[in-house]
């Protein structure tokens, strides 16, 4: 993946640069001694390695205003960074760049029941939002498989989902405000605690602009009334396409489950061995969550394994307690680290209408032999967000070069078939190059315009998004008009 040349008038004022920040941040939050900004060089996507010229670790929107507003004025480029948990090159940065972590701004602002939010400061995990409420009954939907360490910034930045984002919805559907710091330090304020804005929809522009547009350093997010109950169903089957057939089903049936989530066999076998859940070994497994009241449960899951029952399943297990429940989604929860034991793999990320789900998972059965590279697919089945998990040996020369291409044509099915090449790990590095596979170059120029004017010196998260050489374009006359 090629990246941008640093700029040599940059690097030659590193020291002043480490200099000028130091004198607005704690001594220890300025990191320049190359062997620890290694540290930054990548997030999840290793694929790609690149040590930033520095790294900061403001506490605060003031430390964070500081910072920008003096990297404006040296024309160094900024690269926002949550947890690093990005599995797009969200957080990649270029050799010129000072990497700006929020992972100290990690506190509860503000709690309010009545009006169901909560304000945070966005370097706070996922799952520690719904820890600061869980005890008064509430929680945060947004739950991505990292919720355990990604950070509220990274979820707005790529518009994160999880597994109960069918009923829920992503993070745009549960973020209410926000306060963000443009490239020159000036603050503003977007939304707030309460439900539309009046004006422009700033923040939906925001949510999922991947740092393009600005620093959001507070989060004010929607809280909801823990439900009554949950109960999953598992659901084994004979292939991968009566699986999806099963998905469609219940979609077109009106049911509206909390989650349907998909795995297939290679994923079943690595999570068995590593979680040991109990999962029937066949060819795709699908796990149905419902909630409500007992009766409303019941209701729910008779329809659905109704349902099920058309597609002849393997097997059809419904969730006796909460301790077979947990062991449901054990494995499903478990599914990333587990195939992470057995090989080096690149985590995909396309988005296609679930009536395609069986015609797009044989295209990628049939893909999966031209290319010589195995794939499990787990994901999102009930909104169609695909997570293809392609297999390959990071030591074996070419091999990531075919996992790459393999991975395009997969993204450019998704876009084929009616849907889009992210549903919530964002475009970042790996999909800037296919953004012209689904949109044209005016679509493009209209997004660019728009990050004209919150950074009109593109200076924020350079190289990502956008193809390299319309961000090249845009930059050179950015500088031009200096």
């Amino acid at each position: 993946m090629e990246m941008p040349r640093p700029d040599p008038a940059i690097l030659a004022r590193k020291a002043r640069v480490a200099q000028r920040l130091r004198e607005v941040l704690p001594p220890d939050a300025v990191i320049d001694d190359d062997s620890e900004t290694r540290v930054y060089e990548c997030d999840a996507l290793t694929a790609y390695k690149c040590p930033p010229m520095l790294a900061v670790l403001p506490g605060s929107t003031q430390e964070v205003s500081d910072v920008l507003r003096i990297c404006h004025e040296e024309g160094v480029p900024v690269v926002p960074r949550g947890s690093g948990t990005s599995l797009a090159g969200g957080a990649l940065p270029t050799a010129d760049s000072v990497i700006l972590g929020v992972a100290r701004m990690n506190d509860v602002l503000e709690v309010d029941y009545e009006n169901r939010f909560i304000r945070v400061q966005s370097g706070r995990t996922n799952l520690s939002v719904t820890g600061a409420v869980e005890e008064e009954g509430f929680f945060y939907a947004p739950d991505p498989s990292s919720q355990l360490a990604c950070a509220i910034a990274g979820n707005i930045a790529m518009n994160s989902g999880g597994a109960h984002c069918l009923k829920y919805g992503v993070t745009t559907n549960n973020l209410l405000g926000v306060t963000m710091v443009l490239m020159d330090g000036t603050v503003v304020e977007i939304g707030g605690a309460h439900l539309d804005a009046g004006g422009l929809d700033l923040l939906g522009v925001i949510c999922g602009s991947e740092g393009q547009l600005g620093v959001v350093t507070e989060a004010t997010l929607r809280i909801l009334h823990k439900p009554e109950g949950a109960r999953p169903v598992l659901m084994g089957f004979d292939s991968n396409e009566v699986a999806g057939a099963c998905v469609s089903d219940i979609i077109k049936a009106g049911v509206l489950p909390v989650a349907i989530e998909f795995m297939d066999r290679p994923c079943i076998e690595a999570t068995e061995a590593f979680a040991h859940a109990g999962y029937p070994m066949c060819e795709a497994l699908l796990i149905v969550e419902v909630e409500g009241s007992e009766a409303e449960i019941d209701f729910q899951l008779a329809k659905i394994k109704e349902i099920a029952r058309r597609h002849d399943p393997v097997e059809l297990r419904e969730a006796a307690d909460e301790d077979e429940a947990a062991r449901i989604w054990l494995g499903r929860k478990s599914a990333f680290g587990a195939m992470g034991q057995i090989n080096d793999y690149m985590c995909l990320d396309g988005t296609i209408p679930v009536t395609a789900l069986p015609q797009v998972l044989r295209r990628i059965g049939e893909m999966s032999k031209k290319f010589g590279l195995e794939v499990a697919n787990v994901f999102h089945a009930g909104d169609g967000n695909m997570h293809p998990l392609i297999l390959f040996d990071a030591n074996k020369p070419g091999d990531l070069e075919t996992c790459e291409a393999f991975g395009a044509e997969i993204l450019k099915l998704c876009v084929e078939v009616g849907g889009c090449l992210t549903g919530e790990h964002g475009v970042g590095v790996e999909k800037r190059e296919l953004m012209l596979h689904q949109y044209s170059r005016e679509d493009l120029e209209a997004q660019m315009a728009v990050k004209d004017v919150f950074d009109p010196a593109w200076l924020l998260n350079p190289a990502k998004v956008f193809p390299l050489s319309l961000t090249e374009e845009r930059r050179a006359m950015a500088v031009a008009a200096e």
